[in-house]
């Protein structure tokens, strides 16, 4: 009987057993397709990513790559050409420097300078930042202690030499302009290489000597150190004329650094600050705007946005970092640009 009973039990353990290994097998072939899909799924959404990056931003003219060798490596570019540009018509060109976690491309939707340079006819040079030398795409323009940044500038400047050689370019016509770390490099740029550019253009950043390695940026980020520029610009032909776009509510970069770079700037030119005025077009945010002059010259137009956090004023709102709702930067910034390019020719 008790054989019996320990037989019935075993095969009654066997049955439910293999029950809920059939069960188990089901459900780990149900997860496992689960799982693969979701990889595909991700897997299409890389790829796509990827693809996204090498699509035209819409639009007329031309979005052309390029890689550009440095002391820095090798950096991508993109360089945007005007529809109707001839072959031996040297047009002018403005580089522009994307902000963290952008890219040349993004940075060109949401700016849209591209629709502006197709209207006023002149190129526009997306440098980009490589991922290996900052995981977050931003430009290394605090890294002058190790040498860095210079290295980036560098290398930033052989892609505009690439730009020039390839391409009708006037090389006595670039100005350069950038977004937060782009915003940064863009000045050290202007320091580094004065002869080379007729206006320069800093959006929502941080003035060139506030840091000299990623252990004293965070403090420069928040106004919380003074800028210097070098003494060999000085000492140069001049620095560029600069336009400052600052948001008042920046939670990423202190508005305080727009005021220490255009009186630093300023200081470099011997200017003097006018009296500050307000403008305003339509319902975009009010911007508040101070011009630092030297006999007659603006040397330095700071506009301040006081309802703009970290983001390009009067952007593309479903791009990342734009504030449709405040005033046209990048009219902003081309109309400062072509002032100081009409003024060259008379």
């Amino acid at each position: 009987m008790a054989k019996s009973l320990t037989s019935i039990w075993t095969r009654a353990f066997q049955r439910n057993a293999r029950a809920m290994t059939k069960a188990t097998m089901k459900v780990g072939r149900k997860v496992a397709a689960k799982a693969v899909k979701t990889g595909q799924r991700a897997a299409a959404k890389v790829v796509k990513a990827a693809a996204d990056q090498h699509k035209p931003p819409p639009g007329p003219g031309e979005w052309l790559a390029g890689f550009a060798f440095g002391p820095a490596g090798t950096r991508r570019y993109h360089l945007y050409r005007p529809p109707g540009v001839a072959l031996r018509e040297r047009r002018p060109m403005l580089v522009m420097l994307h902000g963290c976690n952008q890219t040349g491309r993004s940075f060109a939707l949401s700016t849209r300078m591209n629709k502006l340079a197709a209207r006023a006819r002149f190129f526009v040079l997306y440098p980009e930042q490589d991922l290996m030398a900052n995981p977050q795409g931003c430009w290394n323009w605090y890294d002058t202690r190790s040498g860095q940044s210079y290295a980036e500038a560098a290398t930033i400047n052989a892609a505009i030499d690439q730009a020039c050689l390839l391409y009708p370019v006037d090389r006595d016509a670039i100005a350069i302009a950038g977004l937060s770390a782009g915003a940064s490099m863009a000045a050290l740029m202007a320091t580094r290489y004065p002869e080379r550019f007729k206006a320069v253009a800093m959006h929502s950043g941080v003035p060139p000597g506030t840091a000299q390695s990623s252990a004293n940026v965070l403090r420069a980020m928040r106004g919380h150190r003074a800028p210097s520029v070098p003494v060999q610009a000085e000492a140069a032909v001049g620095l560029p004329p600069l336009l400052i776009v600052h948001g008042g509510i920046d939670l990423i970069v202190s508005v305080r650094n727009a005021r220490a770079a255009a009186e630093a700037w300023a200081e470099a030119a011997g200017a003097s600050a006018t009296e500050q005025r307000e403008l305003r077009r339509g319902t975009r945010h009010p911007m508040q705007v101070t011009d630092f002059k030297h006999r007659g010259r603006t040397v330095v137009s700071l506009c301040e946005i006081a309802a703009l956090g970290h983001a390009w004023s009067g952007g593309d709102g479903k791009q990342a970092f734009s504030d449709p709702s405040g005033p046209d930067a990048s009219r902003l910034v081309w109309a400062f640009v072509a002032r100081q390019l009409k003024r060259r020719k008379a």
